[in-house]
């Protein structure tokens, strides 16, 4: 982190009288903290409140590289962000490290720990994947809660110097304090969104449950009732078939407009981009796939039109994670001069579009189509066996 000059000069005189004497170091240092505070708490997720820590802690140390570390309670880590290492780099380490080594060291006691060669340590053994960079000096910091250790910042290879200094640990101390209170938060933010979204599906499972069971029992009765005419009356008989399509037309709509209950608060507060974000998070924590969202485009648009779009979505998404087994799915939401499209591509086993029983049975893919033309739209479906999906579909200008 580029260090800013003092904007206190040598010092000022407090109320008492006495001169307060600002570390030249430590002013930079204690902006950058708050900075970093300050940004945190504008993050909902827990992912990226600890990406945002470890960048912090990185550049306050002047650590070459830095990671946080948050145990999974059985000897792995539920999340390990690192912060000075390529992709390249990450990728060719392979898996998260194990709880063990120095790393699990830093977990077992509240108190920091640093040296100058991580070598000479007893504890250093264990993970050391190939093409793992060579590290030295070294600054363990557990990020501390009043239930214990919940975490720890690894930061190595101290820059300008030979080894981290009693500054760098006392920072980073600060940080880990902060980092406590931010991701205990950001855990409560999921926790509570989680059970909302959980309240919300037993209100809509209830409200199914009585909904269908009302109107397959009058299904049942026009379809008894019709059979008992059909030789003696058909033209009665006739009256009550017709009568059962109007039923099931009826339950159609019923269940739609129940099942899209959910969508038009998200839609009216948060947009479409933002409703379709709050979805891929949701799904992405249901079924653990890591699903990235482009935006680009002013996303404004009459709600039905939004409200449709968003179905097509969800239902491309459901698709490609329950039949396609995708290690990856990506979604391009894109809107220039009026016209909108969205995109939803993943790279799982793929299947053939034109395969009749596969459409009627398993993918409601003509429902997609059929949504798409009542919008005067066109929804383009490319697969193949081994190939992956994309679904795409893209609406002219509104009128």
């Amino acid at each position: 982190m580029a260090r800013h000059p003092n904007t206190h000069g040598s010092g000022r005189r407090g109320a008492l009288g006495y001169r307060e004497r600002v570390p030249e170091r430590l002013s930079p240092a204690l902006k950058a903290v708050s900075d970093a505070v300050l940004a945190v708490a504008s993050q909902l997720s827990v992912e990226e409140v600890l990406q945002r820590l470890v960048d912090s802690a990185r550049e306050l140390a002047d650590a070459r590289y830095a990671a946080v570390g948050i145990p999974d309670g059985e000897g792995g880590f539920r999340r390990f962000l690192v912060s000075g290492m390529s992709d390249e780099l990450i990728a060719a380490m392979g898996p998260l490290p194990r709880t063990h080594g120095m790393l699990g060291a830093m977990l077992e006691s509240p108190p920091p720990f640093r040296t100058e060669d991580i070598h000479t340590d007893p504890r250093f053994r264990g993970w050391w994947p190939h093409g793992h960079p060579d590290m030295r000096s070294f600054l363990g910091v557990p990020i501390v809660t009043t239930d214990g250790v919940i975490g720890a910042f690894y930061l190595t290879e101290k820059q300008n110097a030979p080894a981290f200094d009693a500054a760098d640990e006392e920072l980073i101390e600060l940080l880990a304090s902060h980092a406590a209170i931010a991701i205990t938060n950001a855990r409560l933010y999921e926790h509570s969104r989680e059970l909302s979204v959980l309240s919300e599906r037993n209100r809509l499972a209830l409200e199914l449950h009585d909904v269908v069971s009302q109107k397959l029992f009058s299904l049942i009765l026009s379809a008894e009732s019709a059979l008992t005419l059909l030789d003696r009356d058909p033209a009665a008989a006739r009256a009550l078939v017709l009568r059962l399509r109007e039923l099931a037309r009826e339950a159609l709509d019923e269940l739609r407009s129940l099942i899209l209950g959910l969508r038009p608060a998200e839609l009216e507060r948060d947009g479409l981009a933002g409703a379709l974000r709050k979805e891929i998070a949701m799904l992405e924590r249901v079924h653990g796939v890591p699903i990235e969202l482009d935006v680009e485009g002013d996303m404004d648009g009459a709600a039905d039109r939004c409200q449709a779009v968003l179905r097509i979505a969800h239902e491309a998404l459901h698709n490609a994670l329950r039949h396609a087994g995708p290690g990856h799915v990506r979604v391009s939401l894109r809107e220039t001069d009026g016209t909108l499209a969205v995109a939803v591509s993943d790279d799982g086993i793929g299947f053939q579009p034109d395969l009749a029983e596969l459409r009627s049975k398993h993918l409601g893919l003509t429902s997609m189509e059929e949504r798409a033309r009542e919008l005067g739209g066109r929804l383009e479906i490319r697969s193949a066996p081994g190939t992956g999906t994309t679904v795409r579909l893209e609406l002219p200008p509104a009128r």
